[in-house]
């Protein structure tokens, strides 16, 4: 069924980026949706009020966001060519991008607010991946955007700007 699903545009997945970094990599998918409003209409919400209430708006403003990312890459005419890092119950990226021989880590939080432990699976991630890994950007629903050490806070609408600035 995932298939036919992929096939007409409804959904894609988002593979695991695993080299030997670890042996308790996930290697199983993530899947996403082509369209949020879509989701949204299924899962019953109809304003921004239920969306800011309901239990999977994090899951759903990470599908935003990464919808987001694969628009941006289309648009430049090249294939998008994302992956997501999750070492079992340890550390999670949400998106790893390769850029030449570097990865670029993105995590995403619906969050409006900043606090450094949203870094945490950022962090973690430059230190497994050491020299291979660039500055980090955690997207979140915040208005600010400022640099923190060797990672870039941006607000959900600049998203593009991520892969272009890369």
């Amino acid at each position: 069924w995932l298939s036919i699903l992929e096939a007409c545009y409804i959904l894609y997945k988002l593979p695991p980026y695993f080299e030997n970094f670890s042996k308790r990599v996930v290697k199983s998918p993530k899947i996403y949706f082509c369209d949020v409003g879509l989701v949204s209409y299924l899962l019953g919400i109809e304003n921004i009020e239920q969306i800011a209430r309901d239990p999977l708006r994090g899951h759903l403003f990470e599908n935003l966001v990464v919808n987001e990312l694969m628009k941006a890459r289309y648009n430049q005419g090249l294939e998008p060519r994302f992956y997501f890092f999750q070492e079992a119950g340890r550390i999670e990226v949400d998106v790893i991008y390769p850029k030449g021989h570097q990865l670029v880590p993105i995590e995403i939080k619906s969050t409006k607010t900043f606090n450094s432990s949203l870094l945490q699976g950022l962090l973690k991630f430059k230190n497994i991946a050491t020299d291979r890994c660039t500055d980090g950007y955690l997207i979140y629903a915040g208005a600010d955007e400022m640099r923190i050490g060797s990672n870039q806070l941006i607000n959900y609408q600049n998203t593009a700007q991520v892969i272009v600035n890369v």
